[in-house]
């Protein structure tokens, strides 16, 4: 053996040994990691299959497992499996003190593994690999997310003009109408169709609408394209719809038209940020405007299409059995008043409650579930309650929603709807809140992958619920599931009957 394979091979094991002590020092047993992918590797990853999709549905599918194996960190397969994942193969972790390895550049790498175990055709993204599938480590990663970054800067005066003009007046005002013609609002469909509004208005000073575009049909096409293999329950017939969906990808050619007038959309009302951002950071104006698009649509409207919705599903849900919607409303109003009736980012701030209101929804119900990484290097994986040895090479699943309840960290009531949970938090919970691909007290820079709108959204989601109070005293809604999150149905709202002082 060479000296310089010598040292390599030595360093490698002092990493281990240092883990290995860590975990020691910690009390920690070292075990092998528990749990299995079957015995038919063609067959089993299937089963697994129908079994996290239909015979338990996914929450009883970690559970039933967290309980076999009497471990938070297990070996599984993940879905969509055989014939669109060639390697099912995860280990999962599933608690608040193993979860946030998959934050840890130095231990995982993040390429290409924004969607789990597939990985869609790049010819839905102008045959570029774009910033949510780069690893921190690859260059052009630092290019594009200082891009994104110095985008949302520069525009961040217009979020809450653009807010109230191309999202909140209309969605109310329709909101109102279809209640007092209807009985009842659809608030997902009026959601889809004013959050890509705003969007092009907050990001560019020009809607689709205003161009003459209607751009939300294409929007949702491409991304039902991507996201299908995680969807569930769209058909009665469970084993046609695996087949459809699970099975084998749809070609890219189906919404070759869709991307290409989002494309142009973007083309034409990003090419200010383009000229001007783009050339700053040594980015091709081409490779811009595609991340422009993606980051646009499937990252923020994506986003927005399921957590907004997700937001009043707890709050319609906590509106009968407390006083949430009068604690609120008088909040805002209160706060609102001190700024000449204007709601302000100053006024925000004051608004404790709704900022904790927004942390738990995230918290108990995150946008994105799931979060994926490849082990760089061997190393020692620590839970609450052992120790496990991860090979270089090894996919780390985590499931976010059991990570973010865990009740070491949140305590008995860990997978309840706590409003006030993280008010006068100063961030002793609110750093194992995840949503963002990272702790919500830390912040995106080129060199993580944590959201680079992370910021972007939780004002949004708080500029709505204080938009929603200081309109109405409160509402109610029927609550029901749809696709990858909520379906909110309005059926009531009662006007503020209190005026602002």
């Amino acid at each position: 053996m060479s000296s310089v394979t010598q040292k390599a091979a030595e360093a490698e094991e002092n990493i281990d040994h240092d883990n290995a002590h860590s975990a020691a020092s910690n009390g920690l047993e070292i075990k092998e990691i528990p749990g299995s992918y079957g015995r038919i590797p063609f067959i089993s990853p299937i089963m697994d299959r129908l079994e996290y999709f239909y015979f338990k549905g996914q929450d009883k599918f970690f559970q039933t497992r967290i309980e076999r194996f009497k471990s938070t960190v297990f070996r599984t397969n993940m879905p969509p499996g055989p014939f669109m994942a060639s390697n099912p193969r995860v280990i999962a972790v599933l608690d608040a003190k193993s979860f946030p390895v998959l934050f840890d550049s130095s231990r995982i790498e993040k390429k290409d593994v924004l969607y789990g175990t597939y990985l869609p055709s790049t010819k839905l993204t102008g045959n570029y690999r774009v910033c949510a599938n780069l690893d921190p480590s690859e260059p052009n990663h630092a290019k594009i997310k200082q891009f994104l970054l110095n985008l949302l800067s520069s525009r961040k005066d217009q979020i809450i003009p653009a807010f109230r003009t191309s999202f909140v007046a209309p969605l109310f005002a329709k909101l109102e109408s279809q209640i007092t013609s209807n009985g009842q609002s659809d608030f997902n469909k009026l959601n889809d169709k004013f959050a890509l509004e705003f969007l092009g208005d907050a990001y560019f000073g020009s809607s689709p609408s205003r161009t003459g575009l209607d751009l939300q049909t294409n929007a949702t096409k491409w991304l039902f394209l991507q996201l299908a293999p995680l969807i569930s329950k769209l058909i009665p017939f469970s084993f046609l719809e695996d087949l459809l969906l699970h099975t084998f990808p749809f070609p890219p050619f189906l919404v070759k038209s869709d991307y290409n007038a989002l494309y142009s959309y973007f083309r034409s009302v990003g090419a200010n940020a383009v000229d001007n951002l783009a050339t700053q950071v040594g980015l091709s104006r081409e490779e811009a405007i595609h991340n422009l698009l993606y980051a646009t649509i499937f990252n923020a409207y994506g986003g927005f299409k399921v957590l907004l919705p997700t937001i009043l599903k707890w709050l319609a849900l906590s509106s009968s059995n407390t006083d949430l919607h009068a604690r609120i409303a008088s909040e805002v109003r209160s706060a609102v008043g001190g700024e000449n009736g204007q709601l302000t980012i100053t006024a925000l701030e004051k608004m404790d409650l709704i900022r904790s209101v927004v942390y738990e929804a995230l918290r108990i119900d995150p946008p994105v579930q799931f979060q994926y990484g490849h082990a760089k290097k061997d190393f020692i994986l620590e839970s609450h309650d052992a120790a496990f040895q991860v090979r270089k090479g090894e996919m780390i699943f985590g499931y976010q929603p059991f990570a973010t309840t865990d009740s070491r960290v949140f305590g008995s009531d860990s997978r309840e709807f706590v409003p006030d949970r993280f008010v006068g938090d100063n961030g002793k919970l609110l750093k194992y809140v995840w949503w963002s691909n990272g702790p919500e007290t830390e912040d995106p820079t080129v060199g993580n992958k944590q959201c680079a709108g992370k910021d972007f959204v939780v004002l949004v989601a708080r500029l709505f619920v204080a938009e929603l109070f200081l309109r109405y005293d409160s509402f109610t809604a029927v609550v029901g599931k749809f696709l990858l999150g909520a379906q909110v149905t309005f059926t009531s709202v009662s006007k503020a009957k209190t005026k602002i002082a």
